[in-house]
């Protein structure tokens, strides 16, 4: 029989200081470890989503960097395994980054990494909310799949969640585990956020671990929190609608391949 794993979606409200935010996430994780959960997932752009030009002046080479060092250290002081939510990593353009979504396992070493695919190029409120990632943004263009201690990983980011055709991908590629930083936008999220975590937790029939931002960040940008996981069959098992802290709960592997094996959805697939 499959041993129980618990994860961790954390959700914050960063501000605009990096060593302040960083400060919140370990507590954040160390709170995650001492509740029993072998992984921890951090929201989108954790340490620098209200610094001013975060994206451009906290930008790191890949491996290297204060922000990186800090998930390594983090991980292995605490014997958890982190999805680093996104951090600014280094390209060949010095006006932009890549939005990169960093594992590391218990032993502070890098697993893997993702590069966001889809980036938040939208108009809201007739015009008076406007995001433009794809300005100091190059989007990635690779799906990634991981094997750790809570089963086979898929890895998107925010915006990635509208897009269902990346997740038929992961599952394709054998995940049984989505996991979603994110820093989703209040007015969208109270529209779309819950149904869409669980469209695609049901249509893939996986479990789903979204961890948002949450609240009124410095420079007047809001989140709209509700970090949840769902199960397989859509089911969401808990879930935190505002404020910081974590959100923490089962994966069951068995129930996950019971669900599978009973309403073979992948195998009847004709498109």
């Amino acid at each position: 029989m499959t041993t129980l794993k618990k994860v961790a979606a954390i959700q914050m409200t960063s501000v605009d200081k990096i060593d302040t935010n960083l400060k919140t996430a370990a507590a954040l994780v160390k709170q995650a470890a001492n509740a029993g959960a072998c992984m921890a997932v951090l929201p989108e752009m954790f340490p620098t989503l209200s610094v001013e030009n975060g994206h451009i002046q906290a930008r790191e080479p890949l491996g290297d960097g204060p922000i990186q060092h800090f998930l390594q250290q983090t991980a292995k002081e605490n014997d958890i395994w982190i999805v680093g939510g996104t951090i600014p990593i280094a390209t060949e353009d010095d006006t932009r980054v890549r939005a990169s979504c960093i594992v590391y396992n218990n032993q502070g070493e890098q697993v893997t990494h993702y590069n966001k695919i889809h980036l938040c190029d939208v108009r809201l409120e007739n015009g008076t909310e406007n995001y433009h990632e794809s300005a100091k943004t190059i989007p990635g263009n690779t799906p990634v799949v991981f094997e750790s201690p809570i089963g086979i990983v898929g890895l998107a980011v925010c915006y990635d969640l509208r897009f269902a055709e990346l997740f038929k991908i992961l599952r394709d590629k054998g995940a049984e585990v989505f996991i979603l930083p994110s820093a989703f936008l209040t007015r969208t999220g109270a529209a779309h956020w819950e149904v869409l975590c669980r469209a695609r937790a049901i249509e893939n029939q996986a479990y789903f671990i979204a961890a948002n931002q949450t609240g009124t960040h410095p420079q007047g940008r809001k989140s709209y929190g509700h970090s949840m996981i769902i199960d397989p069959w859509g089911k969401v098992l808990n879930c935190l609608n505002e404020g910081a802290g974590i959100v923490i709960d089962e994966i069951d592997i068995n129930f996950l391949q019971d669900v599978r094996s009973n309403v073979p959805i992948h195998a009847h697939r004709r498109l």
